[in-house]
């Protein structure tokens, strides 16, 4: 189906939600809602666009004349949204790995992150995805995840309980034998 028929779909669903819910789809700071609703859905949802799947840059490790071994950690932020309510969930992520044949492009964990973040997710799934693409184009000795999350399911519904973060971890190779080297990931991502 092309992509405009599926915005004029999406619209039509959109004022008829506006109209059950009681309001007025042709009121004045409504007229363009669905339109504006229509076009976040692609930004927010693009990880179901497998064309916006990111291409992760890898690097020879010790082309550079380093041979690299030790823990390299990436930290940052992600949105994402609940599978069951449809509402954000958000908070930290932390990575960490040790490289064996190849070393990641820097940006690349982000950008993993994002894509699959951007889709109705559940928090355990979200850190499988990101760990298993991964894991799978640079297949280093080992591989730490560690997602620290707000969950508006549960702070604006249901028991309200405001930002009681959910901690999730993942752990794949040399981080799952080694217990010194899972403790050094993280004192290094300690904020």
């Amino acid at each position: 189906m092309r992509q405009e028929i599926k915005d004029k779909k999406l619209r039509a669903h959109l004022i008829a939600i506006l109209q059950l819910i009681g309001e007025d789809p042709n009121r004045e700071g409504l007229k363009d809602t669905p339109k504006r609703i229509v076009k976040m859905y692609k930004e927010i949802f693009r990880g179901y666009d497998p064309t916006q799947e990111p291409l992760i840059t890898t690097f020879n490790n010790g082309a550079d004349g380093v041979y690299y071994d030790q823990i390299i950690t990436d930290q940052g932020y992600f949105f994402s949204h609940c599978e069951h309510h449809g509402v954000p969930f958000f908070g930290e992520y932390s990575f960490g790995y040790i490289p064996d044949k190849k070393v990641l492009g820097l940006s690349k964990v982000a950008r993993v992150v994002d894509y699959y973040s951007a889709k109705l997710q559940i928090q355990e799934r979200l850190g499988g995805e990101i760990i298993d693409y991964i894991e799978k184009v640079v297949k280093p000795k080992g591989l730490i995840l560690q997602l620290k999350a707000r969950h508006l399911c549960k702070e604006m519904r249901g028991v309200k309980k405001y930002d009681g973060k959910m901690t999730t971890s993942i752990v794949r190779g040399v981080f799952e034998s080694d217990h010194i080297a899972r403790q050094e990931f993280f004192e290094l991502i300690k904020k």
